[in-house]
C-alpha cells in the first residue's frame, strides 16, 4: 500500500503539488490523467523518490517518511525496492544486451545468482514478447520493443508497486499497442500498476480507478466509469479534448 498524507511539492517557489492526500491500493490499476503542467508525473515520481516533496508523509507499506525530516539511505532504499519506474525514453543500458539489461537489477541490487536472475530474465521476456532478442543491443530494438524490455526489467526487481511515466508516449501507434497489450495483460493479472498516459481507450478499458488532476490538486479520485460520465464540465472538456488527439 503506498499513502501520501498532507503531501505538498514546489519547483522555485511554485506549487506543484498540493494537499495530496491519497492511497494506493495493491492488486489495483490506477490510471492518472490531467492536462498538461498539471502534476501527474511529479505525483509518480514522488513515490520512489526521484522527487522529494517539502510537506507531507509517504508510507510504502511498513516504511514511512515524513518529508519534513532528512531521509536516511536506509528507508529511501526500502521505498525504491518497493517499487519500479518504467519512463517513456525506456532508459536501457546501451552497452549490455537485452538479456544483460534486465539481469542486472536483480544481481546488483537484489544480489541474487547470476543463474537465477538468468533463468527469471528469460521468463520475463517471453512474458512480454521478447524472448527471441534476449542476445540484442539495444539500438538494435524498435521503440515499442525496448519498452517491453523495459517492463521485464521492471519486474524482474519484484516490486509491489509498478510505475509507468507515459510508457507510449514515444511510440508510433502500432507500437504503441505492442506495448499497451503487455500493459493489459499487467492489469487483469492484477498487478499494483500506477499510470500516467494520455491514452483514454486504454484508461477506460483497464483502470480500476482513475485520478484527475489539474494544477496540482485531485479533482477527481474515484471508479473509471464514474470517471467517464462525471457531470463535471472541466472533466467532460478534458475527455472530449483527448479524443482528438
Amino acid at each position: 500500500m503506498v499513502i501520501f498524507t498532507d503531501m505538498h511539492k514546489s519547483f522555485n517557489g511554485a506549487k506543484a503539488l498540493q494537499n495530496i492526500n491519497l492511497q494506493f491500493n495493491e492488486g489495483e490499476t490506477t490510471v492518472i490523467l490531467g492536462p498538461s503542467g498539471s502534476g501527474k508525473s511529479t505525483l509518480l515520481r514522488c513515490i520512489n523518490l526521484l522527487e522529494l516533496p517539502e510537506a507531507g508523509k509517504l508510507s510504502v507499506g511498513a516504511t514511512t517518511v515524513d518529508f519534513a525530516q532528512p531521509i536516511s539511505k536506509r528507508d529511501k532504499l526500502a521505498l525504491r525496492k518497493s517499487t519500479a519506474m518504467v519512463f517513456q525514453s525506456f532508459n536501457l543500458f546501451p552497452h549490455m544486451t537485452v538479456l544483460q539489461n534486465v539481469m542486472e537489477g536483480p544481481v546488483t541490487v537484489l544480489a541474487q545468482s547470476k543463474t537465477t536472475a538468468e533463468a527469471t530474465a528469460r521468463q520475463l521476456l517471453d512474458k512480454v514478447g521478447m524472448a527471441h532478442k534476449a542476445d540484442a543491443f539495444p539500438s538494435k530494438l524498435s521503440g515499442g520493443q525496448q519498452q517491453r524490455v523495459a517492463i521485464a526489467r521492471a519486474l524482474a526487481m519484484t516490486p509491489h508497486f509498478l510505475l509507468f511515466d507515459e510508457p507510449t508516449s514515444a511510440l508510433d501507434p502500432e507500437l504503441e499497442g505492442e506495448v499497451l497489450k503487455v500493459l493489459q495483460s499487467l492489469a487483469l493479472e492484477k498487478k499494483s500498476l500506477i499510470l500516467v498516459t494520455h491514452n483514454l481507450h486504454f484508461a477506460r478499458k483497464v483502470a480500476d480507478r482513475i485520478l484527475f488532476l489539474e494544477q496540482g490538486e485531485i479533482v477527481f479520485d474515484g471508479a473509471t466509469e464514474d470517471f467517464f460520465t462525471a457531470p463535471n464540465e472541466r472533466i467532460q472538456r478534458f475527455i472530449t479534448s483527448m479524443q482528438f488527439i
